[in-house]
C-alpha cells in the first residue's frame, strides 16, 4: 500500500536521507504540534479567568486542575495505544481493521471516563480534603472539580479519536479541534463566568460543554470513516480487552514518567523555597520544549506502525534514523534558544532577585539535556509504534530507579543556592534521561522490536 506519506518503502535502502520522509515526518508532526500546544491553552484560558474572582477561586482552580491533569495525563494511553495499532492495520493495507480497531479503542475510553467520572464525582471531597487548604479554597475547588468530573468521558474519547486518525496519517483534523475547541472554552467561559454570575462552576460548565463538543466533532470525523470503509460501529470484546491489556502496560510506563516528575518537585522542595521555585520555572520550560519533541515522537509512532504493517523493516531503519536525527537536531536548537534566553527568563517569571539568580543555572542544565531529550522522546514513539509497550514499561520503572538514587544523593547532601539546582537538575538529566536513552537505544537499535505484519511484539 504506496502512498506519498510512504518513501521509505521504496527507498529502505538508500544510503543518503530522502527528503520525503522528511516531508512525511514535518507533515505529520506539524499540526500534531499545533493540537499538543492547544491542550494546555484550555488550563491557561481558565486561569486567566477565574484569576479575576479573587485568591480563593484561583487557589481553588489550582487544586481542582492538579487532580483532572493527573487523572487524564494517566489516560494518554488511549491515543498512544490506538495510533499504532491503526498505523501497523493501515500499511498492511487493511484499513477497515485499522478503523475498527480504533473504535475499540473509543468504546474503550468511554467505559473508562463514564468510571472515572463516577466515582470521581463520589471522591471529589475526599480529594480536594487531602491537600489540607482552608475551607474556601476547598469550596471552590470541589465546586469546579465535581463540574469537571462530566467532562473526563469527552476527554478520554478525544484521546482515543485523535490516535485513530493518527494512525491513518490525518493530524490536521486534531488541530483543527483544538483550535475550535480552545475557541469555544474561552467564548463559554466569558459567558457563563461573567456573563452569567455563575463564578468558577461557570469555567467548569464552560469547560465541559467545549469537551463535548470536541468529542463530538471527533465522533463525526470518525463515523465518516467507519462508513468509508465499511466498519462496524458495534463494540467487540475482544478488541476492547487486547487494547486495555496495551494500555496497562503504557499507564505503568506513563505513572513512572508521573512520579520522576513529582520526585523532582519533592526534592525541590526539601532544598528551600528559593530552589523550588526556580526548578519550577525550569521543569515549566521542560514541558513547554517536551511539546515540540512529543510532536516528533507522534510522526515516529505513525511512520513505525505503517512501516512494520506493510512488512518493510529495511524502511523501519530508514524512519528510525530520521527521526532521530530531526529528534536531536530539535533538541539542540531548542537547547540553544534556552541557553540565549536564560538571563532574561528569571525576571520574565519572578520579581525575586534570589530566585531569577538561580533560574539561570537551572535553565542552563535544561538546555544543555534538550539534545539528550530529544533522542529520548523520538525513541520512545519509535518503540510505542512499534507496540513494544511490556519493555518501556518495565525498563521505566528501572529509569525511575536510577532517578531515585541521584534525588536521594541530593536530598542527603542537601546543597542550597546554584549548587543544589544545579545537582537536582542535573540528576534529572543524568539520572533520568540519560537512564532512558540508555534503555531506549539499547532496544530500538536491537532487532527484536521489529515484528513486521499485522501483530506487534
Amino acid at each position: 500500500m504506496a502512498d506519498d506519506t510512504s518513501p521509505a518503502r521504496e527507498a529502505g535502502q538508500e544510503a543518503g536521507p530522502d527528503p520525503r520522509l522528511d516531508q512525511a515526518i514535518l507533515r505529520l508532526a506539524l499540526p500534531a504540534l499545533g493540537a499538543l500546544v492547544a491542550e494546555p491553552l484550555f488550563l491557561l484560558a481558565d486561569t486567566a479567568m477565574v484569576g479575576h474572582l479573587g485568591t480563593a477561586p484561583l487557589a481553588g482552580l489550582s487544586l481542582a486542575s492538579s487532580v483532572l491533569g493527573t487523572a487524564v495525563g494517566l489516560m494518554v494511553f488511549l491515543a498512544y495505544a490506538t495510533t499504532p495499532t491503526v498505523a501497523r492495520l493501515r500499511g498492511a493495507g487493511d484499513e477497515q481493521a485499522a478503523v475498527t480497531a480504533g473504535l475499540d479503542g473509543l468504546w474503550l475510553a468511554a467505559g473508562l471516563g463514564t468510571v472515572l467520572a463516577l466515582v470521581g464525582w463520589w471522591v471529589t471531597p475526599a480529594l480536594v480534603g487531602a491537600f489540607g487548604a482552608d475551607q474556601a479554597v476547598e469550596a471552590q475547588a470541589a465546586r469546579y472539580l465535581s463540574i469537571s468530573m462530566a467532562g473526563l468521558p469527552a476527554m478520554l474519547l478525544v484521546y482515543a479519536a485523535a490516535g485513530l486518525l493518527r494512525g491513518l496519517h490525518d493530524t490536521r483534523t486534531p488541530l483543527v479541534v483544538a483550535a475550535l475547541g480552545f475557541g469555544a472554552n474561552a467564548a463559554l467561559n466569558a459567558a457563563l463566568i461573567y456573563g452569567a454570575g455563575w463564578g468558577i462552576a461557570g469555567s467548569a460548565t464552560g469547560t465541559v460543554l467545549a469537551q463535548w463538543a470536541m468529542a463530538a466533532a471527533y465522533l463525526g470525523v470518525v463515523a465518516g470513516h467507519a462508513r468509508r470503509v465499511g466498519a462496524s460501529g458495534r463494540p467487540r470484546g475482544a478488541g476492547v480487552l487486547r487494547g486495555a491489556r496495551a494500555g496497562c502496560w503504557l499507564l505503568l510506563r506513563t505513572a513512572s514518567l508521573r512520579a520522576g516528575l513529582l520526585l523532582v518537585t519533592y526534592t525541590a522542595a526539601a532544598l528551600g523555597s528559593d530552589e523550588l521555585a526556580a526548578i519550577q520555572v525550569a521543569m515549566t520550560l521542560f514541558t513547554t520544549t517536551a511539546f515540540a519533541l512529543d510532536a516528533l515522537a507522534i510522526a515516529a509512532q505513525v511512520l513505525v506502525g505503517d512501516r512494520l504493517g506493510a512488512g518493510d523493516v529495511a524502511g523501519v531503519r530508514v524512519v528510525l534514523r530520521r527521526c532521530v536525527a530531526w529528534g536531536v537536531g530539535s533538541g539542540v536548537v531548542l537547547g540553544a534558544v534556552l541557553a540565549s534566553l536564560a538571563w532574561v527568563l528569571g525576571p520574565a517569571f519572578t520579581s525575586s532577585a534570589a530566585v531569577a539568580r538561580l533560574i539561570v543555572p537551572a535553565v542552563l542544565v535544561l538546555a544543555a539535556a534538550q539534545p539528550l531529550g530529544g533522542l529520548v522522546f523520538v525513541l520512545d514513539g519509535v518503540l510505542i509504534g512499534a507496540g513494544d509497550n511490556r519493555y518501556l514499561a518495565w525498563t521505566s520503572l528501572t529509569n525511575l530507579a536510577a532517578f531515585g538514587v541521584l534525588a536521594g544523593a541530593v536530598l542527603r547532601w542537601a546543597p542550597h543556592g546554584q549548587w543544589g539546582v544545579i545537582c537536582l537538575m542535573g540528576a534529572n538529566a543524568a539520572g533520568f534521561l540519560a537512564a532512558r536513552a540508555g534503555t531506549l537505544s539499547l532496544r530500538a537499535f536491537g532487532s527484536r522490536w521489529l515484528v513486521a505484519g499485522e501483530a506487534s511484539v
